[in-house]
């Protein structure tokens, strides 16, 4: 007679804490019998994959507004997701998934007009001192790394991870020799470093000398091809970022910066060349050029010059070519200024 008799549905709420009595068991894992523990995690995924239907609805209907709300309010109120984070390693690939997928809905859920989600990390912000290191860790890095910038779309969080050690591990992560687990934390990198205008220009201002030291070394001056890609055009987009105006001005300023571009605007991927060139432009634009800068770009003004005439595109574009022509008649007028000339004025110049 059982076959006649499906068990009822379990509601939003109940969903939630079946799933939280679930992860305690494999989190505290203290059973012995390995077959029972399997059933545990297979029952476990199947309840994520069932809290993810009530959060994203099936293929037949849409989810149910009431039933998101009191799931999400279910699920913050007693540390669930710090629950999932630490169990996440044991779940197989299509759990993980799910759960993904879950963390990344209640990101977005408002009760109420409310982030409960926003809330809920503000006062467990520790966190993100298991997911980003995570990315030292094949297994889990690419589900941490997804779940951290679902995260960071929260000021707070993005704030704290800009300011914390985890920056500087980052220069690590994104040239690990696993191309998916690095171009991951690259993704991860630039979502810290433009998502939010207000936190990211605070950051740069107080951590610029040591942030675009490491920066230039070990992106722009990279051997890696793909490394030095993204990194030109993250560069080139925080610095036309309005919000960034005064560390742009600060960082095309400097003739070490300088120097860096003219060397990867002599790269042999056009790639790397135009992205550069979006950058160099912006040292030529300076109306307040250091003399050294005015002098290295006045000395060598006519190797500039046929570089930048010489220079275009596979295909017409009309705002590179206005930008071309502002910088070749911006080089052309410049007069030398009284400061620092060097020998050196006359090296790694494109030809």
């Amino acid at each position: 007679m059982k076959g006649f008799f499906k068990p009822k549905p379990r509601s939003p709420v109940e969903l939630v804490r079946h799933a939280r009595e679930l992860l305690i068991f494999v989190k505290e894992n203290k059973e012995p019998r390995e077959h029972k523990r399997e059933e545990k995690i297979s029952e476990l995924s199947k309840t994520i994959l069932e809290i993810r239907t009530v959060l994203y609805g099936t293929g037949e209907s849409e989810p149910n507004p009431e039933a998101c709300a009191q799931l999400t309010l279910e699920f913050f109120q007693e540390d669930t997701l710090r629950l999932l984070i630490v169990c996440l390693p044991k779940l197989d690939l299509g759990a993980r998934q799910d759960a993904t997928r879950v963390v990344a809905n209640l990101q977005r859920q408002r009760v109420k007009s409310r982030l409960i989600a926003s809330d809920y990390l503000e006062k467990n912000i520790d966190l993100m001192n298991i997911l980003i290191p995570g990315y030292e860790d094949s297994d889990i890095a690419l589900s941490y790394g997804a779940i951290s910038r679902e995260c960071i779309r929260h000021q707070t969080v993005a704030k704290y991870v800009l300011e914390s050690e985890h920056m500087k591990k980052f220069f690590e992560y994104v040239q690990f020799p696993n191309f998916e687990i690095a171009s991951d934390a690259a993704a991860t990198f630039k979502e810290l470093l433009t998502r939010h205008k207000s936190t990211v220009a605070e950051f740069l201002s107080k951590n610029f000398d040591w942030f675009f030291k490491e920066y230039n070394s070990r992106f722009l001056e990279s051997t890696s091809y793909i490394t030095k890609r993204h990194a030109i055009k993250l560069l080139g987009d925080m610095l036309l970022d309005r919000s960034n105006s005064a560390v742009m001005v600060r960082y095309v300023s400097s003739l070490e910066n300088m120097r860096i571009q003219m060397n990867l605007l002599r790269d042999s991927n056009k790639t790397i060349q135009l992205e550069t060139f979006h950058v160099f432009k912006l040292f030529v634009a300076n109306q307040n050029k250091p003399p050294e800068i005015v002098n290295i770009l006045v000395t060598n003004r006519s190797k500039f010059l046929r570089f930048f005439r010489d220079f275009n595109l596979d295909k017409e574009n009309e705002q590179f070519e206005a930008d071309k022509a502002q910088v070749i008649n911006e080089i052309t007028i410049l007069e030398p200024r009284d400061g620092p000339c060097t020998e050196r004025d006359n090296c790694e110049v494109p030809c």
